[in-house]
């Protein structure tokens, strides 16, 4: 049964988790505006790659000679999917949501398939969920050890793409949608193949003013292609940060909610408990009062006193 004193403690603990609440919630909003901004500057620098692939691509002769370097042979069945998780708790569903997408995702391809896991976390749910997992990230903490992640990435699936068989590279990720919440996605990464190479080369210039190539076209192609990869991932990353953030905002939120519940819960019983202790101690001392009024050696006493003064 709970005391005045219990209660109290349990009001101060629940203050101070309160606290703690408050601090990651600010936390988690301060990190969002971080990636948001980051994921927006994306926005322009992929739109720049994009360009200058299609300015390469308006050049027949390098459209036709990269066709066969840009669809990489694909005699296995293999597929990897690099699936960018979390290390941190108090996400909610971030890391379920997107297991679960990965596993029924994976279901519709054939063949063998191993996962490249960003986080822990997200490494523990696969698992569990049977899959092989061959490469371990860490997840990053800031925007600054994204691009740390994303070279670590691209360096791996590039040296894998020559010289082993694997098929294709998928990403998946959580995306921050454009009101609250996210959603878990799939992206392509490798091969870019003549599908992806066709879409570029038909899209239009946005100007009159056609471009032109400056030094050389094979290796400008291959500097466009490795930043367009870089900034696929980067972007992945970094949206799959504002979705944890927003994850974990959230429950933050409902976490301060229950906590403002149990307050007021505590602080009805404390202050009736209270009031319940206030009244036995006046009736206590009433009841002692009246008790004396009426005592009869009490009245002898008073009577005696009375003559002796």
């Amino acid at each position: 049964m709970d005391t005045l004193e219990s209660l109290r403690r349990k009001l101060a603990g629940a203050g101070d988790l309160k606290s703690v609440v408050r601090t990651m919630k600010t936390m988690a909003a301060s990190n969002i505006g971080q990636y948001e901004s980051a994921v927006n500057s994306l926005g322009d620098y992929y739109r720049t790659v994009t360009l200058g692939v299609i300015a390469l691509f308006r050049e027949q002769d390098i459209n036709r000679k990269n066709e066969d370097t840009i669809q990489k042979k694909i005699d296995s069945k293999s597929i990897c999917a690099i699936v960018f998780g979390s290390d941190q708790g108090l996400v909610g569903p971030f890391n379920d949501s997107l297991s679960d997408f990965v596993s029924n995702s994976l279901q519709e391809f054939p063949g063998e398939k191993e996962i490249w896991a960003v986080g822990e976390r997200i490494q523990f749910r696969l698992l569990d969920l049977g899959f092989d997992i061959t490469k371990l990230f860490s997840a990053p903490n800031s925007v600054n050890a994204i691009s740390v992640l994303v070279r670590e990435i691209l360096i791996k699936s590039l040296e894998n793409f020559e010289t082993e068989n694997l098929k294709e590279y998928y990403l998946f990720h959580n995306q921050p949608k454009s009101a609250t919440g996210y959603k878990p996605v799939m992206q392509k990464l490798l091969p870019l193949d003549k599908k992806w190479a066709h879409v570029l080369g038909v899209q239009k210039w946005p100007s009159k003013n056609l471009p032109q190539v400056a030094g050389g076209k094979e290796s400008s192609l291959k500097a466009l292609i490795r930043e367009f990869l870089f900034v696929s991932l980067f972007k992945a990353s970094a949206e799959s940060s504002v979705s944890e953030n927003s994850s974990r905002l959230a429950a933050m939120q409902r976490a301060e909610k229950n906590i403002d519940e149990m307050l007021d819960d505590l602080g009805h019983k404390f202050h009736q408990m209270r009031q319940s202790a206030i009244d036995e101690e006046l009736f206590d001392l009433i009841s002692g009062f009246e008790a004396l009024k009426e005592d009869p050696k009490n009245k002898i006493n008073k009577s005696a006193k009375k003559r002796y003064e």
